[in-house]
């Protein structure tokens, strides 16, 4: 029997300014192997809301879909969002990067009003309910704001996003590089990554704290 804890990793694309943050998503999958567990990828088969140049910073006149761009960082081997179920898994975790907050829910440009994926919704509140560890870095927490409510989350110590969280219910704790923040209650770990001024390495430090915290419950 294999007794490897089984995560689910959900990207919104590839690459910080319209999908997922490369490092975080990379990261937190390099922590997973390292420490035991397993993952399988997921997206949500949905056009990005624009595309990025990410070597100006300016949008681009074309259209991506997530689970295709997603499929860049999973080599290939990743699901539609459709297909998952929370009974074949022990924890659901989410890179940041701003497809989070502009292809998985509307948070970019509506904050605590904004809207969620249904695909993303429902998997989260399957997890919930079935009392399974969620994950989130970065900006993810906010999206479990949205959807869960009175969770305790950290995005670092963002005042402006802090508020944001505060107001669709959640409780925000400020935190520094590689901290991450543990709500016992609800099975949720967070930690600020790129929501922070951070390197790469603090990144590695964030995604294993929230990964280890996890394979412990």
């Amino acid at each position: 029997m294999n007794s490897k804890k089984k995560f689910a990793v959900v990207l919104s694309g590839c690459g910080v300014y319209d999908g997922s943050e490369i490092h975080e998503a990379t990261l937190s999958m390099y922590a997973i192997s390292k420490n035991g567990g397993e993952y399988q990828i997921f997206a949500p088969n949905i056009d990005q809301y624009h595309v990025i140049n990410h070597l100006t910073g300016e949008e681009m006149a074309e259209k991506r879909n997530v689970l295709v761009e997603a499929a860049r960082i999973a080599r290939g081997n990743i699901k539609d969002l459709q297909e998952f179920r929370a009974a074949d898994y022990d924890a659901i975790l989410f890179p940041g990067g701003f497809g989070v907050a502009k292809n998985l829910c509307t948070f970019a440009f509506k904050g605590a009003d904004c809207e969620v994926n249904e695909d993303v919704e429902r998997v989260l509140k399957a997890m919930h309910s079935a009392r399974k560890p969620i994950g989130a870095l970065c900006i993810a927490p906010a999206l479990i704001a949205k959807i869960l409510g009175a969770v305790e989350v950290t995005i670092g110590n963002d005042a402006a996003t802090a508020e944001a969280i505060t107001k669709m219910g959640a409780t925000h704790v400020n935190t520094g590089h590689g901290e991450t923040v543990f709500d016992k209650e609800n099975k949720i770990v967070t930690t600020p990554c790129y929501m922070l001024d951070a390197t790469i390495a603090q990144i590695g430090d964030g995604a294993e704290n929230v990964v280890k915290t996890i394979m412990a419950l």
